[in-house]
């Protein structure tokens, strides 16, 4: 029996930020007064040339416009894109677009025409409501402006809204943690992105750690109540940072997690696919915006491919699906890598008597509660 070829989903890297953010180990860069970003809009039209070569007539179910921030770019330049994504892709009739809106970036009468443009998701970057957690997270907005940006996308006509929101800042404890998520949730925004300040390499914080992070234990604590808040107002998790009502889950997220298939436009953008043979490839641009915009103008974008073998296509697998609290059956592994579940090894019986993982029913698996919180441990065991 031939696997069916994983769904395929879009991302669209814009690199620019008004100011590097202490924590981010993204790529992203300072945008100055002088940002070229017609130059790089442009750009981004000759890689998706490209890449839709090598889609060939597999339709795109989500495409996702991240960053860096990519409200800085105007609507125009937006509508470009995705007209051009239109134009050489063939998107399903209900493909989710989300494009990434920080609130000190985006102006009073912008969103209505960033609708316009094609944009029907919006991912509004919070992060918290506190003044001082904001200012020590170098954000540019205070929680005035996330109220006021939620409520004009509202009225921009955005429907599928998600809010993103840190926990374990510097100085939060429980109850700090407890007031973000009660101001979030008079806002009722149907989808949430709540996850953990980590201090990631080649980022300030990491060079400079704040004195006052929260323990492992604190962080946990944080995080139990946290959920509890959250399923008590009616969000259900689906994966260990992501809540959503009923029919707001992010398809295109849902996508990495359950190892599909995505194509990669932009400076440092990451793609994966898996061709009619049933082989899968990794590939990246280049990370540096000026060093990918003149490779684009050469017409050549240097995308340095590689082929995952079955050892590590195994191991990525369980790395994305183990974050789902639906969990992931020896069905979809087969679907997805081609492999059976001997071949990842014999660590199911040995997770479960460790009361990190359970069989939810026959031939499907998830992360216990205890799974959740170890889950690097858990993800670790099924290393090749």
């Amino acid at each position: 029996m031939d696997r069916p070829l994983p769904p395929l989903s879009l991302y669209l890297h814009l690199p620019w930020c008004v100011r590097k953010c202490p924590y981010c180990d993204f790529n992203s860069h300072k945008a100055g007064d002088d940002a070229p970003f017609g130059r790089y809009v442009a750009a981004l039209v000759s890689d998706l040339q490209a890449e839709s070569a090598k889609a060939g007539a597999r339709a795109v179910e989500s495409v996702f416009l991240g960053g860096g921030t990519p409200s800085l770019f105007s609507p125009a330049q937006i509508k470009t894109i995705l007209d051009e994504c239109q134009r050489r892709l063939s998107l399903d009739d209900d493909c989710e677009i989300t494009m990434e809106a920080n609130p000190g970036t985006v102006e009073h009468d912008s969103l209505p025409a960033y609708r316009d443009a094609g944009i029907n998701r919006l991912s509004i970057g919070a992060q918290s409501f506190d003044q001082d957690s904001l200012r020590s997270l170098g954000r540019i907005h205070g929680p005035e402006e996330i109220g006021k940006t939620f409520e004009e996308a509202q009225s921009a006509g955005f429907n599928s809204i998600n809010v993103d929101l840190m926990f374990a800042l510097p100085g939060q404890d429980i109850a700090g943690a407890a007031r973000d998520i009660e101001k979030l949730l008079e806002l009722s925004p149907p989808h949430v992105s709540w996850y953990q300040l980590t201090l990631e390499p080649n980022t300030v914080f990491f060079s400079k750690p704040p004195d006052d992070m929260p323990d492992d234990d604190l962080a946990w604590a944080i995080q139990e109540h946290g959920h509890r808040l959250l399923s008590a107002a009616g969000y259900e998790q689906y994966e260990i940072s992501a809540f959503a009502r009923s029919g707001h889950r992010c398809r295109h997220n849902l996508n990495y997690w359950q190892f599909g298939d995505y194509l990669a436009v932009g400076a440092g953008a990451h793609g994966k696919l898996t061709n009619s043979a049933g082989v899968t490839h990794r590939y990246r641009k280049p990370a540096n915006p000026l060093q990918y915009m003149e490779q684009a103008e050469r017409g050549q974008i240097d995308s340095k491919p590689g082929r995952i073998d079955s050892a590590d296509l195994g191991f990525e697998f369980m790395l994305n699906v183990l974050r789902l609290s639906d969990g992931f059956s020896a069905e979809l592994l087969w679907q997805r890598t081609g492999l059976a579940m001997a071949a990842l090894g014999d660590p199911l019986n040995e997770l479960i008597a460790d009361g990190l993982l359970e069989e939810i029913s026959v031939g499907r698996w998830r992360p216990s509660a205890r799974g959740f919180r170890f889950l690097n441990d858990l993800q670790a065991r099924f290393l090749p």
